[in-house]
């Protein structure tokens, strides 16, 4: 199989877009369709599953071999849903680099105002729904006589969904001249017979490893709110022997943001993603692969390419743009015999995308339940008790032996043992040091505010789920300020200082807006804490008081009761605490 995307036949311009893309080498369906469209005019079927890439397979030299001042439509595409037809129309914008073609994807549910003035601008590919490109071509708003190319994406699954009447409708009326490409990932009779009548001098490829189930990957899903997947997360590392997995995130700012959160965390992670050097990029990936972090919070592209074995889990920290990237991701794991978990957490707007992700890969992805936090507190119980075993059985340093002597005069050894845990471990081992986090659907069940409608009609306000790649974390927006060194220190609050200025494993890093200058000190500080939120001193940690604002650690729970009660003020006052930011 080709193993360079330069031997295929493409111009510099689409290199360069595969470059940008992140794409290091083909997939087996891309080495064989992409020379075949580029060099022959036959029409092609190509039997493969989502997975293996054959959006880029057909977009790339369709793409290279397209006009770019054109005055009509040169290419089709149809698709059986909504969901795909937006997918596909991003992937073509994405691997189009510079040339100047136009997109539109054309489906029901939508506008049609929208998709109208759309069309009007002029487009060169349109990805649609058969019911919605018979209405617009009904409606004679576009014409198929000079069409170049018609792609029929995951043909089955359209005709399994009652759609080959408008299909044989479509393609009767389209330019006898075009060229068909068919993608399928089975090959029913009805595809045959259609292949047949609407298809001229036929080329078949089909892809050995074409989407192959991955069956020694167990998938599950975590239904939680945006603001409850970094402690999800953590509950699941803490809940793992020899946790070593991916994270993916969206967007780069994601990747920075978790990976700070894990770090303030004392989790052993590293962050990738585009922005980093190659130089960079090899010393963070050297030191996963040989395990000395276990945690690599990865973009997608930043991921491409990168051949880990041994990984115990994927997690999904936001869904994938499409269900082709969801197999790739979730692929890494479950390898060479291997079992592995992949997780994915869903927000109540990405509810709807998953299961669309589902139905396309046609995988098993089964609803978990979030690790409780007694759960979490036992795992560490245990895991404590062997790590001290262990450390028993290979020697104790003799300075130790005489500090351990003079701590058992006058008290028992249970006692000293006692003391010893809760000195070292007491932030990770009380329940009050965790956020409250229950499953989304759940708990609107408990308290009666469940409608069954919930789980499809928010994630219907963005198909593609989750944030923007603009859109920035919660605890990373800037507040415009009056006091000149406010903003500065809530963004290095949280991870300047060294050692206890950071509070504890788990701890949230709090900001408030009074220092030195109002008459403020540590004690005063705590006092007033804990008059206002009724929160023990113990549980208040690392604090620094400077000139006009200052910092404290408290666990995820005590810093929900922090925020509330002390921004409980009358309407117009501003916010006095917030979390710490990172720095940039």
């Amino acid at each position: 199989m080709t193993t360079s995307f330069n031997e295929l036949g493409l111009s510099d311009e689409m290199l360069q877009a595969i470059k940008m893309k992140g794409f290091e080498e083909p997939t087996e369906i891309q080495s064989k369709i992409i020379p075949l469209i580029l060099q022959s005019e036959n029409d092609l079927i190509g039997q493969a599953q989502t997975g293996t890439g054959k959006t880029a397979a057909f977009a790339l030299p369709i793409i290279d071999k397209l006009a770019t001042k054109s005055s009509h439509l040169q290419v089709l595409v149809l698709v059986p849903t909504r969901e795909l037809a937006i997918q596909v129309a991003e992937e073509f914008n994405s691997l189009r680099g510079h040339k100047n073609i136009h997109v539109a994807p054309i489906y029901g549910g939508q506008s049609y105002d929208i998709q109208l003035r759309r069309l009007k601008k002029g487009v060169d590919v349109i990805v649609g729904t058969p019911g919605r490109v018979m209405d617009l071509l009904k409606r004679k708003i576009f014409s198929l006589g000079k069409l170049s190319f018609v792609v029929l994406d995951e043909a089955d699954e359209m005709l399994n969904m009652g759609f080959v009447d408008d299909i044989e409708e479509i393609l009767s009326g389209a330019n006898p001249e075009r060229r068909t490409f068919l993608f399928s990932a089975t090959m029913p009779e009805r595809i045959s017979t259609l292949a047949k009548k609407y298809m001229k001098n036929r080329e078949i490829v089909k892809a050995k490893n074409a989407g192959q189930t991955i069956t020694l990957t167990d998938q599950i899903y975590f239904e939680v709110r945006e603001s409850d997947k970094l402690e999800a997360l953590c509950r699941i590392i803490d809940t793992t022997n020899e946790f070593y997995g991916i994270v993916f995130c969206r967007t780069k700012n994601d990747v920075d943001y978790i990976t700070s959160k894990l770090h303030d965390r004392d989790y052993d992670t590293e962050g990738l993603h585009g922005d980093i050097s190659q130089a960079q990029r090899e010393k963070i990936l050297n030191k996963f692969k040989k395990k000395k972090t276990n945690v690599l919070v990865a973009t997608d592209v930043a991921a491409r390419g990168l051949d880990i074995d041994d990984l115990t889990h994927v997690i999904n920290f936001a869904l994938p743009q499409d269900p082709e990237a969801y197999l790739h991701r979730i692929g890494r794991t479950g390898r060479a015999g291997k079992e592995g978990t992949a997780i994915t957490f869903v927000s109540p707007e990405e509810y709807r995308k998953l299961m669309f992700i589902k139905n396309i890969t046609k995988t098993d992805i089964r609803k978990g339940r979030i690790p409780q936090v007694q759960e979490v507190i036992n795992f560490k119980k245990e895991k404590i008790a062997i790590e001290i075993k262990n450390l028993i059985t290979k020697g104790v340093a003799s300075n130790y032996v005489a500090l351990a002597k003079d701590l058992l005069e006058g008290n028992s050894a249970e006692e000293i043992t006692s003391a010893l845990i809760q000195y070292a471990f007491q932030n990770s081992l009380e329940e009050g040091s965790y956020a409250n986090v229950q499953d989304f659907f759940e708990s609107k069940r408990q308290s009666g505010s469940y409608d069954s409608r919930d789980k499809g009609s928010r994630g219907r306000q963005d198909s593609r789920g989750g944030r923007g790649r603009e859109d920035k974390p919660r605890d990373g927006r800037r507040r415009e300020d009056s006091r000149g060194g406010e903003r500065r220190g809530r963004e290095e609050g949280g991870f300047r200082g060294e050692g206890r200025e950071r509070g504890g494993k788990g701890q949230e890093r709090l900001f408030i807006a009074v220092g030195k200058k109002d008459g403020l000190s540590p004690k005063k500080l705590v006092d007033m804490l804990m008059q206002k939120t009724n929160i023990e001193s113990r549980r208040i940690d690392a604090v620094q008081v400077m000139d006009t604002y200052s910092f404290f650690s408290v666990s995820p729970r005590d810093a929900e009761v922090v925020l509330e009660k002390l921004n409980s003020k009358k309407k117009g006052d501003r916010t006095v605490v917030e979390r710490a930011k990172p720095s940039k």
